[in-house]
């Protein structure tokens, strides 16, 4: 039974694909049994190709035909097949039949290509739905009770304990914790948060369990408001689209009316017989579809997706292949893009009397026991040195922990914390603590008994290859280059100087990126943003170009962008925009040359110097001509 469920949701999801697999099959079998004289077999195989390969293209046509009184390239795609189905019973040219079947074949497998293209709104919105628990606990006469999100009100006390996700926007009424936010807002590092903090929805707790009084609708927390950007942003049609519709549109128009005419005036106009006018009508018809323009465009597109995947690049439709090589201006986030996203030791700078092990040693005793990501950090940085883990350990939240670690009281944590205990201050030290700090950095001030031991700089560490790509970008041309993060404006400032990036926008929500990259648009049109995470979600729907990272990236990020960078290699943006260019080249010429044809086939056909085989050979040839062509994208 299992078996039978898995094909049927095969045959489901991927109907249009299967609908071309039949109907070449079926061409085939037609065509085999035209070659062996089995007629009436050949009459019942190729209508079922027909029909299996052209029922969604009819119906489309046929639908937009009669709603919005429009005619279409399907619509005109159908015709020309019937017609040549049609003249080949009429002059028993039965070959002719097959020629009708194989242009429906080529824009079946068209509509089944174009099909694996969509459908990521919805997959992005669900994903973002998974950020939030489906219940909260409400706090009702001194009782929690767990009810759906969707029940709470404004004035309701929830709790949220340590590890769990915030249910929904609120303030804290008590407890103290440190918070994640890096799936909201960027930031790097957790934030510690105390009584009247705001917490946002989708955030994770941390230590500490608290209590939040919920001041806005459910449906107005952040992260609601993020799921709504991106359906905004996703729905809305690109310009060229647009166009291209406008185009198909006209095109169908001007060949079925120049068809109509030319089936109908030449018998009275130039004396025709009206078995010569109807033969050079559907001849008409033939050499005019445009599957040699259809195809001077999808083959290039999908050689080039296929050549940036053998070089960890997914493009996720042919569309964004064209865009990113016409991006003018770039948007890269910074934590987990620009930078690893993972916090690293950067420096040791000891009091004379001390070693970098022995500050790093000292330090990793009373952080072993610690939670916090920079403790977490200090004991990776210690792990290839030998240390026993403090005893007694105290944890004061936001400020800093001390232990006993062979018989010495061990005091690491932030400067007013670190005062509590030692009486000097190293001068030299205060200097260079004031030059790290400057540059972004988080430091951390270690001693033993009343004498400090050192300081510890911790970063989150700049991506080795960040520089080298923002210099080829601009190289390649790319006019405006930005940063956008979450994070305060100094951290950012000194990770854009270390990249060589020039513009800088911080401390930004999810909705300002969005903004951001809208006036980016305005004033540069074509626009790529770079990130990974839930918070850089609507502003990678908006980008022309939303370019993901793939490792570290997280999954409402890979669903929404058009392209991820599945190795997390930030210099593959360049090969990227490479390929992008070297596909609208290569687009380029195989238009002209699909025109070309027509245009010959056309003339042809009306002055008489070619007959239908004649025609759809040409019109074939064209066709398989731009394939070829395009597929030059492939090396």
């Amino acid at each position: 039974m299992l078996y039978p469920q898995r094909l049927g949701k095969f045959t489901r999801e991927h109907a249009d694909t299967v609908a071309a697999l039949l109907c070449g099959f079926l061409l085939f079998l037609g065509w085999f049994a035209l070659h062996l004289g089995a007629l009436g077999l050949a009459f019942l195989l190729l209508p079922a190709a027909y029909v299996i390969g052209g029922y969604e293209s009819a119906r489309e046509g046929l639908t937009t035909l009669f709603k919005e009184k429009e005619l279409d390239v399907d619509l005109l795609m159908i015709v020309a097949a019937i017609g040549a189905a049609s003249l080949g019973l009429w002059r028993r040219e039965y070959h002719l039949i097959i020629d009708g079947a194989i242009l429906i074949l080529i824009f079946a497998i068209s509509g089944a290509l174009e099909s694996y293209a969509m459908q990521r709104t919805e997959r992005s919105i669900r994903s973002l739905m998974s950020l939030t628990p489906d219940t909260a606990r409400v706090l009702l006469q001194g009782n929690e009770k767990k009810i759906p999100i969707s029940q709470l009100k404004v004035g309701d006390q929830i709790v949220v304990k340590p590890g769990e996700l915030i249910p929904t926007d609120g303030i804290i009424l008590s407890g103290y914790s440190t918070l994640n936010q890096a799936a909201i807002t960027g930031e790097s590092l957790p934030v510690e948060k105390t009584v009247g903090a705001e917490v946002f929805a989708g955030t994770l707790n941390g230590y500490g369990a608290l209590q939040i009084k919920v001041h806005k609708p459910a449906q107005s927390s952040l992260i609601q408001r993020v799921i709504r950007l991106v359906e905004q942003a996703k729905t809305q049609a690109p310009p060229s689209q647009e166009f291209i519709d406008r185009f198909e549109k006209g095109y169908a128009k001007v060949i079925v009316v120049a068809g109509i005419l030319l089936a109908t005036l030449p018998p009275f106009l130039w004396g025709w017989d009206w078995e010569t006018t109807i033969y050079r009508a559907l001849t008409f018809l033939v050499v005019a579809s445009p599957c040699a323009l259809m195809a001077a465009i999808m083959p290039t597109l999908l050689s080039g997706i296929a050549n940036g995947a053998r070089q960890g690049i997914l493009f996720k439709n042919g569309a964004q292949l064209e865009k990113i090589g016409k991006v003018r201006a770039i948007a890269f986030d910074k934590t987990g893009t620009l930078t690893t996203g993972q916090l690293q030791v950067f420096q040791v700078i000891t009091n004379s009397k001390y070693t970098s092990n022995d500050v790093l040693k000292s330090a990793a005793s009373v952080e072993s026991s610690s939670e916090h990501p920079i403790g977490k950090a200090i004991v990776q940085a210690a792990s290839d040195l030998n240390w026993v883990s403090a005893i007694q350990v105290q944890a004061i939240p936001g400020q800093g922990i001390v232990g006993i670690a062979q018989e010495q009281q061990i005091i690491v944590g932030n400067v007013i914390f670190v005062q509590h205990y030692v009486t000097n201050l190293p001068e030299e030290l205060r200097e260079i603590v004031q030059s790290w700090e400057q540059e972004g950095k988080t430091v951390v001030w270690v001693a033993q008994g009343a004498e400090v031991m050192g300081v510890i700089a911790i970063a989150d560490e700049v991506r080795v290859e960040a520089a080298a790509t923002i210099s080829r970008l601009k190289k390649l041309g790319v006019e405006q280059i930005v940063m956008l993060t979450g994070d305060e404006q100094q951290t950012a400032r000194s990770v854009a100087k270390a990249v060589g990036i020039d513009r800088v926008y911080a401390q930004l929500l999810p909705e300002d990126k969005l903004n951001v990259i809208l006036r980016l648009q305005q004033q540069y049109q074509t626009v790529a943003m770079v990130g990974d995470g839930i918070n850089d979600a609507p502003a990678l729907a908006q980008a022309s170009v939303g370019i993901a990272m793939g490792v570290s990236g997280s999954d409402v990020a890979l669903e929404t962008a058009d392209i991820v960078l599945m190795a997390d290699s930030l210099e593959k943006i360049a090969v990227a925009m490479y390929l992008g260019r070297r596909s609208q080249l290569i687009v380029k010429q195989n238009i002209v040359v699909a025109l070309s044809f027509i245009m010959l086939l056309l003339v042809g056909n009306f002055l008489g110097n070619i007959n239908l085989p004649i025609g759809v050979i040409g019109h074939e040839g064209s066709t398989v001509l731009v394939t070829l062509s395009g597929l030059r994208l492939l090396k």
